[in-house]
């Protein structure tokens, strides 16, 4: 229950199940890297709005926590995600614009996510 997967940017990405499924917990579960694929995209899409807006960011880190749907397909139901946007001098327009931007025109993931699950978000800003 270990899968290797080959991305198109020539990649390795190990998945594997759980113990009970017949895995061995050596990597994240497939729906796990699903999830964290859409707080990747959307934290990349942040920090070059941002950046494309002269602000001074230096780290965007995303937690999310979601649900699943209780029978199969167990889809996702509600994702929140948690923002820590990192800079100096950050405006929390800017930032709070940048992360509804994300998520209305240019983060794929989250557009796909938002198919099945209610999205929710919030951020907070770090000073350098």
């Amino acid at each position: 229950m270990t899968f290797l997967a080959e991305t198109g940017s020539n990649h390795v990405l190990a998945m594997d199940g759980a113990p009970e499924g017949g895995g061995r917990n050596l990597a994240p579960r497939p729906m796990e890297v699903v999830l964290a694929g859409a707080g990747g995209c959307t934290a990349y899409d942040v920090v070059v709005i941002l950046k494309k807006n002269g602000q001074q960011v230096s780290g965007c880190d995303v937690q999310l926590a979601a649900e699943r749907a209780d029978t199969d397909p167990k889809v996702f139901t509600r994702i929140h995600m948690h923002f820590t946007v990192r800079g100096k001098a950050l405006k929390r327009s800017l930032v709070e614009h940048a992360i509804r931007l994300s998520h209305e025109k240019y983060c794929s993931a989250s557009a796909m996510l938002g198919k099945t699950a209610e999205m929710t978000k919030d951020f907070e800003l770090l000073e350098d």
